[in-house]
């Protein structure tokens, strides 16, 4: 059982309310940003906006995890406590759980039903009086408004850089499960190399995937507006990215943590948190792999 009175209750916290105005302006930045690319407006303060949104979120994240690792040196926290983040981190990678199902839903909904009732298909095929002569084919490389929308002229080969970005990601998740079991067994050297070896193959995988966006928009046409194929490939593999961003300073700050001397191995979920979220990173991405570059 349980001791609930040794259960810790952090004092008042400016951390919430900062962290509710950086999501607020990154979010409106990032709306900002993408209605100016869709509509081609030159000058957009989206980027801006979104840079002092983040810098909010920094600001919050460095204070606010600072001080969560404080109170855990200082050893306030209980088993109870314990069970209470690891709780909270499985409710958090739940949610994005969701969060991915709703941009995959899409992507299955507009290959299955909406493009081919836009070609003429299926019980609603009416839709093609919109626009007569349109053929539904995946990926569009034809939108039904190529004015409006250019349709791009080709897209990224499967067998290139997204294959090599699976082969990091998938390696990444090898060594840091390399990393956990040093952690268990005390081995700090190893844990060190293993998990420096992590945080090295997620920024190649950030790389690759920037070279990669250069080439898709510089060669090949595919944005954001270049009609649903774009929009639904960016904001997958964009909010992915930023993910694969966010889980690599994670890493960063366990790796600052290890090499600080932090977590036994009886007590590391700071760490062990950082692990999920990583490999549940890498999971979504197979699904990227398959269903947006294979399939």
């Amino acid at each position: 059982m349980s001791s609930h009175e040794q259960y810790y209750v952090p004092a008042q916290s400016k951390w919430p309310i900062i962290a509710t105005l950086g999501l607020l302006i990154s979010f409106y930045g990032v709306g900002t940003w993408f209605n100016d690319l869709s509509a081609d407006r030159e000058g957009s303060n989206g980027p801006l906006i979104f840079f002092i949104g983040s810098l909010f979120l920094a600001y919050m994240l460095f204070g606010w995890f600072g001080n969560v690792i404080k109170e855990s040196r200082d050893g306030l926290y209980s088993p109870q406590m314990d069970r209470s983040f690891r709780w909270g981190m499985s409710w958090f990678i739940f949610s994005e759980v969701m969060f991915f199902a709703a941009f995959f839903g899409v992507l299955f909904y507009v290959r299955t039903w909406a493009g081919p009732w836009l070609g003429g298909e299926g019980d609603k095929g009416l839709a093609n009086m919109l626009w007569p002569g349109f053929e539904y084919s995946w990926p569009m490389l034809n939108t039904p408004d190529p004015k409006l929308y250019p349709a791009p002229s080709g897209t990224i080969s499967a067998w290139g850089l997204p294959l090599i970005n699976t082969l990091l990601l998938v390696a990444s998740s090898v060594t840091l499960t390399f990393a956990h079991h040093a952690l268990r067994k005390n081995h700090r050297t190893a844990l060190t190399r293993w998990l420096a070896l992590t945080v090295i193959l997620g920024i190649a995988f950030l790389v690759l995937q920037v070279e990669e966006y250069i080439y898709a928009y510089n060669e090949l046409g595919l944005t954001l507006g270049s009609g649903i194929y774009g929009a639904t490939f960016f904001m997958l593999t964009g909010f992915h990215g930023a993910h694969v961003t966010l889980g690599t300073l994670m890493l960063v700050i366990m790796l600052v943590r290890v090499m600080r001397g932090h977590f036994s191995p009886e007590q590391h979920f700071g760490f062990e948190a950082a692990a999920w979220y990583w490999h549940f990173v890498d999971v979504v991405w197979i699904g990227l792999f398959v269903f947006v570059y294979v399939i």
